[in-house]
């Protein structure tokens, strides 16, 4: 019976080959749009599967109140390793204390690269879980000695072995290679690791020996693997009060200290007065919903199509009835129909994955591989071949089975109007779906434009920053500065202790007159160069810049527009700050210019109040350039680097556009917005494929009708109307109900942005000319070739 069962399905779809073909195409794009979005969000929610540890495994982050309102940052401070090596132990596999990622300059054999890592602690390669080809993370013990990834390896020593040979890192010490361990894939935290310095080298900075005891200088990251049978919670609840209990000083911005696990590193990292709030795992809910609905819309496609053409198979049906078919297998026969469809429409879709998923890839920044030896993506598979089977087989099964034989026998058998209802239904569905898409897609584009429009503060165009690697660069700001300008290719240059496009310190303990006893102050920190406003073209709203003409300017601060309105303060110009208390590094600052507030960190949030103080010690992390704009740009940069080789042969010279590095700060959203737009055209793609099927169904049953219109002087304009309208009619309604409903939940959406733009009435205009345009396109080839048919073929038969 199977056997038999598959036989007529195959030689129905050969019967109907163009309505057969819609079906098999419609479903395949539904499944490939749905298995692309699977094979994303499973990579998504895989992120960090290298670790095989990774439930254990955590970093330590804190919650901090500043006036009310609480931050939280995985930044902690020095001693809290101490407490946890010596007092909760036993709740520890392993623990280890971290500098943040840097680039460092490696040498070998007059060759020179930069490499990216961490100064760690030996037992951070227990808790990562690194797999060594030589060597172990217990070199690490021995502050001569460095470990590297497989790549770095092959990078610096090509084919050579690499274990006790030498490399010279900084240009200051000379490291000796003790172990390779295998590159971390992308999709992991560390996927970028290069190398893994000894932390006992880099804790010999006085600053950090200095850090030992200060409970408020939040400058290091702390990893942990619990131990066996230790949870999460139990610790963060240990260890909640470490840093308030510790120093009295701290109690007034009451931290509480939590352990955040690495499973939730990548998916949850918004964080709003001190809860967690969300992050790409959004994401992840978003593309999963669209992946539903897309699969919806091809099924739709499916019912559609087999429900209208009902009255051909109506004869059948009765037949079959009358020879004693029952119901249940009348069932079974249109469900396995179905079934072949869903089956020859997933090796299509497969093959389109296939041929795409390079360019999705690509479109993502994934790596991700089809996963052919996988058995639990087949069997998943498998559960998504049946699930599209029921969806969209079970509707017209049920439907086709249940005609009466008598009336299908004799003749007397109409589907009628309301036989139509449910596809008017579902094609309203259809499109209302799809409109939504459109609109939803429109307002997140409309966002990002709308933050990339938000004055900025500077003027990036012909601004870079160079990096500044080691202490070979310290006091040599003024040096450099004289060089690159009598070079012709920079105009002018300034420096700074952060990039231009971030913030990498904040203070606190910050005083003024006027300021409330109990008020936490915090602050955004930079040391800054004189020329700094000049170089980035910054905009003084009150005062002048950092100048040589003033020495005292020394001890001088530059404050932004939130910091005026943040220390509710009169009139700044003149005015005095104070860090310390008296006799402990008392130290004032004179206010001597207020500048427009500069976008340094997140577009989409306000700008934090900020202070710039002079860099006297000339110990930056870049130079910033602006170039000659009477150059090419190309001629300005051989020039500089040429210069920048003169006076440092042996590091490598490496620059950033400003411009660029900015950019970079919407690329997740414009990855997002590239995704919806994809998988939105996809969808209309669907949908019209669908509409095609009915309107060539619908012309093909008024085949009469419009022979005998044409034959009493009905006009090709006047036919394609009167096929037309119904279709619009369907599509207008379709508007109606995904306008309120999109611009509910995209309203809802914008509501997590604090500068948001305003959901505007061209965008619903955009949509409904586009789909009202598409509907029209995809029905009138079907609507114009049956208007301009011979009436003579289709009214000789009566």
């Amino acid at each position: 019976m199977l056997r038999n069962y598959i036989k007529i399905a195959w030689r129905n779809l050969l019967k109907h080959k163009g309505y057969s073909a819609i079906n098999i195409l419609g479903l395949a794009l539904g499944m490939a749009v749905t298995l692309m979005i699977g094979l994303w969000v499973a990579d998504e929610l895989n992120y960090n599967a290298y670790f095989k540890n990774k439930n254990q495994i955590a970093q330590v982050y804190q919650n901090i109140a500043y006036n009310g309102k609480i931050d939280t940052d995985n930044a902690v401070p020095r001693p809290l390793e101490f407490v946890l090596r010596e007092e909760y132990k036993d709740k520890f596999k392993n623990i280890s204390i971290t500098s943040w990622e840097g680039e460092r300059i490696m040498k070998v054999d007059g060759n020179t690269l930069l490499m990216r890592g961490y100064s760690v602690q030996p037992e951070f390669g227990n808790i990562t879980d690194l797999k060594f080809i030589s060597g172990q993370s217990e070199a690490l013990n021995d502050s001569n000695s460095l470990l590297l990834s497989q790549n770095a390896a092959t990078t610096l020593f090509g084919d050579q072995d690499p274990i006790g040979k030498t490399i010279m890192v900084d240009n200051q010490h000379k490291m000796m290679v003790a172990g390779i361990f295998k590159d971390i894939p992308k999709g992991n935290d560390f996927a970028d690791l290069d190398y893994l310095m000894p932390w006992s080298l880099y804790s010999n900075r006085s600053w950090i020996k200095n850090a030992e005891d200060q409970w408020g200088n939040d400058s290091f990251q702390l990893f942990v693997e619990l131990a066996d049978g230790v949870t999460m919670s139990e610790v963060s609840n240990l260890i909640a009060n470490i840093k308030r209990d510790r120093d009295p000083e701290q109690v007034k911005y009451n931290p509480e200290l939590f352990l955040w696990p690495m499973n939730r590193w990548h998916l949850y990292t918004s964080f709003e007065n001190g809860r967690q709030s969300g992050g790409p795992i959004e994401n992840v809910w978003l593309f999963s919903i669209i992946g539903v609905f897309v699969l919806s819309l091809a099924c739709i496609n499916f019912m559609n199509l087999s429900t209208a053409r009902s009255e051909k198979r109506a004869m059948e049906v009765g037949i079959r009835k009358a020879i004693g078919s029952t119901k249940n297998q009348l069932v079974k026969q249109f469900l396995i129909e179905s079934f072949v469809i869903v089956i020859l429409a997933f090796v299509i879709a497969l093959g389109l994955v296939l041929l795409f998923l390079n360019a999705f890839n690509e479109l993502s920044d994934k790596v991700i591989d089809f996963p052919w030896s996988n058995l639990y993506f087949w069997g998943v598979a498998l559960l998504f071949i049946s699930i599209t089977t029921l969806l969209s087989g079970s509707y017209p099964a049920l439907y086709l089975s249940s005609f009466k034989p008598v009336k299908v026998i004799k003749g007397t058998f109409k589907t009628g109007k309301m036989a139509a209802l449910p596809r008017k239904i579902l094609v309203i569905t259809q499109f209302s779906v799809s409109i939504a898409l459109i609109i939803g897609t429109l307002v997140v584009m409309s966002q990002i434009d709308f933050s990339k429009n938000r004055p900025i503060g500077y003027e990036t165009s012909g601004l870079i920053q160079i990096p500044l690697r080691g202490a070979e660069f310290w006091g040599k700001t003024d040096v450099m500065r004289n060089a690159f300008i009598a070079s012709g290719a920079v105009t002018q240059m300034a420096s700074s202790s952060s990039p231009i496009t971030d913030v990498w310190s904040t203070r606190s303990g910050i005083g003024w007159a006027g300021k409330p006893q109990s008020f936490q102050a915090d602050f955004n920190y930079s040391m800054v160069s004189y020329e700094y406003v000049e170089t980035l073209g910054l905009q003084m709203i009150a005062g002048r810049g950092f100048s040589r003409a003033y020495p005292s300017d020394s001890s001088a601060v530059l404050i932004n527009q939130s910091a005026v309105r943040y220390m509710n303060m009169q009139n700044p110009v003149g005015k005095i700050l104070t860090t310390g208390k008296k006799g402990e590094d008392y130290t004032e600052f004179k206010i001597i210019g207020v500048v427009k507030d500069v976008i340094a960190q997140s577009p989409y949030r306000p700008v934090k109040q900020a202070i710039y103080t002079f860099d006297k010690y000339q110990s930056a992390s870049y130079w910033d350039l602006r170039l000659n704009p009477k150059q090419s740009m190309q001629k300005n940069l051989e020039i500089i680097e040429e210069v920048y080789k003169n006076h440092f042969p042996d590091a490598p010279f490496s620059y950033d556009f400003v411009d660029q590095e900015y950019a970079k700060k919407f690329a997740q959203e414009e990855r997002i917005a590239s995704l919806a737009k994809v998988f939105t055209l996809l969808a209309m793609l669907i949908s019209c494929l669908g509409l095609f099927g009915l309107a060539s169904f619908v012309a093909e049953q008024r085949t009469k009708e419009i022979g005998v219109r044409k034959v009493l002087g009905a006009s090709v304009a006047n036919l394609w109307l009167l096929l037309s309208k119904d279709f619009v009619s369907l599509v207008v309604i379709a508007l109606l109900v995904a306008s309120p409903v999109a611009f509910y939940l995209m309203q809802q959406w914008l509501q997590s942005y604090a500068y948001r733009t305003t959901i505007s009435v061209w965008i619903f205009i955009a949509a409904a000319v586009g789909a009202l345009s598409l509907t029209l396109l995809t029905v009138s080839f079907q609507a114009i070739k049956a208007a301009i048919a011979n009436p003579v073929k289709s009214l000789r038969t009566e």
